[in-house]
């Protein structure tokens, strides 16, 4: 029997489960950072992919990955302090590659928390290259009932918001597309790869015209995160974005309840970040994202 035993996450299984909150309290303490793994992703029916990395019956390592266009596969992990530098990683990830490899995905996108030494050593040792960094926010409800109270002098006095419908699909492929500047081909590949049931799509309208939409992941029943949140450019600069945010915050809060709604943004969309910071989002912590080839 190797040293080191390699097992995938099983879901909703309780004892790994467990095991992988403690790993993550172990890696906590030692390395003075809020790193997470990011349970509730895992531990949803259709949520990321894990492997665990086990000594002993001891979970000592843990990777998750997930792909979101069937191109790159975004990959974080951690391992147990006591066996860092003895490739419990390097053999999780060499497992990994050989399976995203024969899903045909071309590009690895490595996530790391940017306080985490270890971790950036590691990727940078890996020859990864540096793409880009995003803030992690929180909603903070005190924060959000004081600084949004002016955007209903905004130009979506008459501004709503309802679910998708089939019908809007095509304008969910033009406004994504669009809005962050990727080709319709990739668009329709993200779509078809993030339609699952705890994804909701909102379209936005106004004037009896749709000009945006907001996605939300609901990752358990207290757990929202706000993402593909965009406007069609011919109605960006003109004070919608606030109240689109709001309402939807709104909406999370007091309709269903949620306890914590989250979102990220690339550190350098100053523009977004003050929007986000207005509707009473605040930074929790900053990741930096790594790419290579597989």
């Amino acid at each position: 029997m190797s040293q080191f035993d390699l097992i995938a996450m099983t879901y909703d299984s309780a004892e790994q489960i467990a095991s992988i909150l403690l790993l993550e309290e172990q890696c906590k303490k030692f390395d003075n950072i809020n790193i997470s793994a990011g349970i509730d992703h895992l531990s949803k029916k259709g949520g990321d992919h894990a492997l665990l990395c086990y000594q002993a019956g001891e979970l000592i390592g843990l990777l998750i990955w997930y792909t979101s266009d069937g191109i790159v596969a975004n990959i974080n992990g951690m391992v147990h302090p006591d066996y860092r530098r003895q490739g419990v990683f390097s053999r999780l990830l060499h497992r990994v590659k050989k399976e995203i490899q024969i899903q045909g995905l071309q590009t690895i996108c490595y996530r790391v928390l940017s306080d985490s030494l270890s971790g950036r050593g590691y990727v940078q040792y890996l020859g990864a290259t540096f793409s880009r960094s995003e803030y992690s926010m929180t909603l903070i409800p005190k924060i959000q009932n004081a600084n949004t109270h002016d955007s209903d002098d905004s130009e979506g006095s008459d501004l709503y918001i309802r679910l998708e419908q089939t019908e809007d699909f095509e304008f969910l492929v033009s406004c994504l597309s669009l809005a962050f500047g990727d080709s319709e081909s990739w668009t329709r590949e993200y779509i078809a790869r993030t339609n699952e049931p705890t994804r909701k799509t909102y379209i936005v309208w106004k004037n009896n015209r749709s000009v945006g939409l907001i996605r939300i992941n609901f990752i358990n029943q207290s757990t929202a995160i706000i993402h593909d949140f965009c406007v069609l450019p011919a109605h960006q600069g003109k004070g919608i974005g606030l109240e689109i945010l709001s309402k939807t915050v709104s909406f999370l809060l007091d309709e269903l309840r949620m306890a914590y709604i989250k979102l990220g943004v690339v550190t350098e969309n100053t523009r977004a970040l003050n929007l986000y910071h207005k509707a009473g989002f605040e930074v929790t912590c900053e990741y930096q994202y790594y790419v290579s080839d597989c």
